[in-house]
């Protein structure tokens, strides 16, 4: 049988699709298992060893379109469920489910703050979108794949954290689902004297060393990862720490994959859109019984009250784990 996936984004949502792509490839009889994505993410997926082949975005949709059909699909599981998505359905006319993305109990709770969502995980509504097909959950959590040439060696990290470092996801999309600067001083003063390894991508760079320079010589080992390494690398950095703290992001869902310890730090979003950390033990850092919180399922370049209270006033002084280091 040959299964079309479609999810076009993000990074930690591809990678909650994975046990629907490990369930279908093997438990759909004669699987044969495609996914369709934007180019961004083909080297995320391809690493997959249940995923046949991945199909990009590259031009128009009509020229996807085409290209898809020449591959006769007997069915297609929407993880991704927009305008673009049900095009594609309805030009490919072969059977087809979708996730349900509990959009009118979003935005409930975002405009009313009337909480109707089911305490659901994001992964088993995509489960359930796969369910027709005779797919069920097999327990196993998420799956990411580093391929062999974009593992870190720990002896080509500096001395101090060859034994052991934390590992800091400081970037998120959206500026409100960030720690400001002065925030995130704060957390890694809290981590000494553990190293203390900051990841993200380019963009974040220039805060890591904003934070490296605000916490002088007396700090923790502290280094800028930042825009250093590729996203399967970060990925095997995250894998090789003792425990994981991040944002609401693609880096926190790669953390639960390798079945680490999560300290996952929650701004204008919340645990209640189903997108915590799965199947790993975590704890969440919020400010709880904010009126305005969530101001959005998604984020925004700036507070709209202008106060960041969901950020600013995060109580970071926690029990944090005895770990060596």
């Amino acid at each position: 049988m040959k299964i079309l996936v479609l999810r076009f984004s993000s990074i930690g949502d591809i990678v909650l699709t994975t046990p629907v792509v490990r369930a279908l490839a093997q438990q759909v009889p004669q699987a044969e298992v495609h996914f369709a994505t934007k180019p961004a993410y083909r080297g995320l997926l391809e690493p997959n060893p249940y995923i046949t082949k991945v199909h990009c975005l590259t031009g128009s949709l009509g020229e996807l379109v085409q290209a898809l059909k020449a591959e006769r699909f007997d069915y297609i599981v929407d993880l991704h469920n927009n305008l673009r998505t049900r095009l594609i359905k309805l030009r490919l006319g072969v059977k087809s489910s979708s996730f349900d993305k509990l959009n009118w109990q979003k935005w409930l709770l975002v405009n009313f703050k009337v909480d109707k969502l089911p305490r659901v995980h994001i992964v088993q509504r995509y489960l359930a979108a796969a369910a027709p097909l005779g797919v069920r959950d097999d327990g196993r959590g998420l799956d990411y794949f580093i391929p062999a040439a974009q593992e870190i060696d720990p002896a080509t990290l500096p001395i101090a954290f060859q034994r052991g470092y934390v590992a800091v996801a400081i970037g998120a999309q959206h500026a409100t689902k960030r720690l400001p600067m002065e925030k995130l001083v704060e957390l890694c003063q809290r981590l000494a004297p553990r190293p203390i390894m900051l990841l993200g991508g380019p963009e974040d760079a220039p805060a890591a060393e904003a934070i490296i320079a605000a916490l002088g010589q007396a700090s923790s080992p502290i280094h800028n990862g930042c825009g250093r390494y590729s996203l399967h690398q970060s990925a095997s950095l995250v894998r090789q720490a003792q425990f994981v703290v991040s944002h609401d992001t693609g880096l926190m869902h790669i953390a639960a994959a390798f079945g680490k310890l999560i300290y996952s730090v929650w701004g204008n979003t919340v645990p209640a859109f189903g997108m915590y950390p799965y199947k790993t033990e975590f704890q969440t850092l919020e400010v709880l019984g904010l009126p305005c919180r969530p101001c959005s399922k998604i984020g925004f370049a700036k507070c709209p009250q202008g106060h960041f209270k969901c950020m600013r006033d995060q109580n970071l002084n926690l029990d944090w784990p005895l770990v060596a280091g």
